[in-house]
């Protein structure tokens, strides 16, 4: 499944009854699978959920722990970054290697590697003395 056709078909699925921001984003698996999430807002959390986040939590709850590629999607000027909490997510799950691309609605992308996305990234080794 292409990434981009997924991460565009959920961002639709988007809500977002505050920001009215949709933004989507689909995550191939090395297992192949893709697995889909959107951004959720609700009255008592209004910056709502993250597209990455629910795409992460998809794909664990579909048995896969390992990420070979992300694709981000938003209406928005210039390719939309991922937020800080999803960026620690991504990492968790992905090798520096990692391509991580953004885009918007009217065709611009940005690609970059999790380590480029993430420099410094807090990691499992840094509690190695607890």
């Amino acid at each position: 499944m292409d990434l981009l056709q997924a991460a565009t078909e959920v961002r639709e699925r988007a809500w977002v009854p505050y920001s009215r921001f949709k933004v989507g984003a689909a995550i191939r698996a090395t297992s192949g699978k893709v697995y889909v999430g959107c951004n959720v807002e609700n009255v008592a959390y209004p910056e709502g959920t993250c597209a990455e986040a629910g795409a992460i939590a998809a794909m664990c709850a579909g048995g896969d722990y390992s990420i070979a590629e992300v694709f981000v999607i938003a209406d928005s000027p210039d390719p939309v970054p991922c937020c800080g909490g999803c960026r620690q997510k991504i990492a968790e799950f992905a090798a520096p290697d990692v391509r991580v691309t953004m885009a918007t609605t009217d065709g611009k992308t940005r690609s970059v590697t999790v380590a480029d996305l993430l420099p410094g990234v807090f990691s499992a080794s840094h509690m190695d003395r607890a």
